[in-house]
């Protein structure tokens, strides 16, 4: 049995694990990245990136519905599955063709099969063994189902079968109105699709402070939503499915699409076996990414941080510079930006509300919403929604929520603004472009600071 002797073996070739292969090859390290399927993982291949070209063809066919709001005399012929398909698949084929060019380029060695943990130093693939001086985990996550439900992949849907569908279905039932569910619902009614999302919980998007806005949103573009509705069971009929709820009530359809979250991949890799520490599937870690084993860390999707690929590059990064000796510091999870791609978006970054209550007692919190309907950019849009914010009483900003258009390019301030822990004061100091969207944050900085503009004081 043939080995292979480098400073670092990654096993995973998704966002964390190809962004700390990238990184630490940058740092001199040896380094063999081993993926069983291809390299860029879910996020590149059935995640992110497919997921986000289906939305902005949606949003295309949205602007062709709704032209003659803008004086613009368009009609929308309908959609080409087909060619949708080929135009997500040409922006998936450009990145994973530069993705590995980046790896040749760095001189990591990738090895395509399915990897096993076989001791603290070394990975297994077929008959050979890539032993390192350090481990990196980072197998991320698959598709959860329900106990009883099972996905077909012709009517009973998960995302993976969702992004490659040859046609644009009549009616369909999303089980799931978290950010998975709620972005195909979006795709689905911007392609002329009946759909209905089933939630058992009583908001949309559960995690995230502004779901009201973005509930009031779907209802004026006809997108049902039956929220605090526990999925019973789902039959074959001869149009589709039916989909049976615990109050009694059916909804026909011709898929279900289960969207009811993912789950990490770590069953029978040989984690435990080793005595890498395992919490309900997900591989125990320190706040950097250590395990209990020093010479294994963990990323991604497969430890129990936000499910994220921005947090996979990040944590990636932390742990390549963290073995090559750099100063490191713990990521500071609530200074990630959050976004749901549907229209309108929901954007985020910091403490909501609740959280901040929790923390800092309510005496001590202060929070404004700032309506878009004051702000020119979104009005030529036609955007609704919101920025709220959330300020801990005399001191920074720490939380940024928002609803609208395009709402997610705007977390770029919002992260510096949570993460500096800037005063409402010193935000408004910064004289923003006009008529920009960005203003909206501004806008909002100015009236927590009490000196509104376009806002009521």
């Amino acid at each position: 049995m043939a080995e292979t002797d480098v400073d670092l073996v990654i096993l995973g070739g998704g966002s964390g694990g190809y962004a700390c292969a990238l990184r630490a090859a940058e740092l001199g390290m040896s380094v063999v990245l081993i993926e069983k399927a291809e390299l860029g993982g879910t996020c590149l291949h059935r995640g992110c990136i497919p997921t986000k070209a289906l939305l902005h063809a949606g949003e295309v066919a949205d602007l062709a519905r709704e032209s003659e709001q803008f004086g613009v005399q368009a009609t929308l012929q309908g959609i080409d599955a087909a060619a949708v398909r080929k135009y997500q698949e040409g922006v998936v084929a450009r990145l994973y063709k530069g993705l590995q060019g980046l790896v040749k380029g760095r001189g990591i060695q990738f090895v395509s099969g399915e990897g096993r943990l076989v001791s603290a130093t070394a990975v297994q693939v077929g008959d050979t063994t890539y032993t390192g001086k350090h481990v990196v985990l980072a197998t991320g996550s698959a598709a959860k189902t329900l106990p009883g439900l099972e996905v077909d992949g012709t009517r009973v849907l998960f995302s993976d079968h969702a992004i490659k569908l040859d046609r644009v279905p009549a009616s369909v039932v999303i089980l799931g109105g978290g950010v998975i569910g709620v972005e195909f619902a979006s795709v689905w009614k911007s392609f002329g699709a009946e759909v209905t999302v089933v939630e058992a919980l009583p908001q949309l998007v559960p995690l995230e402070a502004s779901s009201k806005l973005l509930e009031r949103a779907f209802r004026r573009r006809g997108i049902a939503a039956k929220l605090g509705a526990r999925f019973a069971g789902v039959e074959h009929t001869d149009q589709g499915v039916r989909v049976s709820l615990e109050s009694g009530e059916t909804i026909e359809a011709e898929l279900l699409l289960v969207a009811v979250g993912r789950g990490p991949v770590s069953a029978d890799l040989g984690y435990e076996e080793v005595g890498v520490a395992v919490d309900r599937g997900f591989v125990k870690v320190d706040a950097y990414c250590q395990t209990n084993v020093p010479t294994i860390s963990a990323v991604g999707d497969l430890i129990a941080t936000p499910q994220l690929a921005h947090v996979g590059f990040g944590e990636g990064f932390l742990v390549a510079e963290r073995l090559a000796g750099l100063p490191v510091v713990p990521i500071d999870y609530a200074g990630v930006p959050r976004v749901t791609y549907s229209e309108p978006e929901v954007a985020s970054v910091g403490l909501t509300e609740a959280q901040a209550v929790e923390k800092y007692g309510a005496e001590q919190i202060k929070t404004l919403t700032y309506d878009l309907a004051g702000n020119g950019k979104s009005q030529i849009l036609k955007t609704a929604g919101a920025v709220k914010l959330v300020q801990e009483k005399d001191g920074p900003v720490v939380g940024v929520h928002m609803v609208g258009s395009r709402v997610g390019e705007l977390l770029a301030e919002a992260q510096l603004i949570y993460n500096w822990e800037a005063l409402p004061s010193e935000v408004a100091q910064l004289i923003h472009a006009h008529p920009t969207q960005s203003e909206a944050v501004g806008e909002a900085h100015l009236a927590l600071a009490g000196k509104p503009l376009h806002a009521h004081g």
